[in-house]
């Protein structure tokens, strides 16, 4: 992977209220990240590194899609983070026989007012875990499209906006294959990040059976959702040298360029790059972000983005090797 080169504010730098809501985010974000880690650290043992990247999607205002065989927490870490953002949380295990208007809800009869009645379904909330998402057929699948891409919901002709933040955290088991459905290229594209759950390794197995042979705590919220949308708004204020919008840019173009990938990343994913690498900044205490920023989210944004061709798939290439490909390939401009 190409060093990235250290950033300072300079020439092209945002307005003077944008660049004082920046350095106030830095100072806030990066406490919030060491308090956030520590109370997820109390149920859900060695997930500093999951929880940094749904703090990122949080701050960036993305949705995130957890992939990880069964038993290794997702569930877990996602109930635990919905409960510290203090936002209204709904949950739907999707299944085989979910329908489109178990998840977005439908019209009943409603004998007292002689009229047609809207009974809303769970997407209408803030935090939504679609747990096992690729459980459901693509039709249920879909109903999800309009809320992450516009926050609205479409039922019986009527378009209803959604109450912001909203913020899908989806789970899946890449490793099944009977019973399930593959999430289409367009439904991958809504989830900001990926975030790959693996086994926690020996020592963390050791103090996770310590830990759950104590009664299980309750994490207080440490959000609300005023306090997210604020921080939110600052985002947009985290500086960056021109070079660095090229940067991202080239790493794009070279994906859709590179021999093995069938479809390589679209402007949305490297729009999803820019608010990524901002929010990594903020949360290590900085109004400004870098080449190592863009270099270190490029796996989480890029990974279910890039479709390999079949052949370099029974080449054994993984698009892993891929994002690793190019972050060598694309040259690291210097930064003023």
């Amino acid at each position: 992977m190409s060093l990235a080169s250290t950033s300072t504010p300079g020439a092209g730098a945002p307005p003077a209220d944008l660049r004082a809501a920046a350095h106030e985010l830095a100072q806030e974000a990066k406490l919030l990240s060491q308090k956030v880690t520590a109370e997820v650290g109390r149920v859900v043992v060695g997930a500093e590194d999951i929880t940094r990247q749904l703090l990122i999607a949080m701050l960036a205002g993305g949705h995130v899609l957890l992939e990880g065989v069964p038993g290794v927490a997702k569930t877990t870490i996602s109930k635990v983070f919905s409960r510290l953002l203090g936002c209204q949380y709904q949950r739907v295990q999707f299944t085989p026989d979910l329908l489109p208007s178990d998840v977005t809800g439908t019209s009943i009869f409603d004998r007292n007012k002689n009229d047609f009645v809207l009974r809303k379904g769970p997407i209408f909330t803030q935090v939504l875990l679609a747990d096992e998402i690729n459980r459901a057929p693509a039709k249920t699948q879909a109903a999800l499209l309009e809320a992450m891409q516009e926050h609205q919901v479409t039922v019986d002709g009527e378009t209803i906006p959604l109450t912001p933040p909203f913020l899908v955290m989806a789970t899946q088991n890449p490793v099944e294959q009977e019973g399930v459905y593959r999430l289409p290229e367009a439904q991958l594209d809504r989830f900001l990040l990926r975030v790959e759950m693996g086994y926690p390794g020996h020592e963390h197995e050791v103090n996770l059976l310590k830990l759950h042979s104590k009664p299980v705590v309750d994490v207080p919220p440490m959000f609300t959702p005023e306090t997210i949308l604020n921080l939110q708004r600052k985002l947009p204020g985290v500086y960056g040298a021109d070079t660095l919008y090229e940067y991202i840019v080239e790493l794009a173009e070279r994906s859709r360029e590179h021999p093995d990938v069938a479809l390589g990343a679209s402007p949305r994913a490297s729009l999803n790059l820019l608010r990524c690498a901002r929010a990594r900044a903020v949360l290590e205490g900085r109004h400004f972000f870098t080449h190592e920023d863009v270099q270190a989210v490029a796996f989480g944004v890029l990974g279910h983005r890039l479709i390999l061709r079949p052949e370099a798939e029974i080449e054994g290439k993984r698009v892993a090797d891929i994002v690793r490909e190019l972050l060598e390939a694309v040259p690291v401009m210097e930064t003023v």
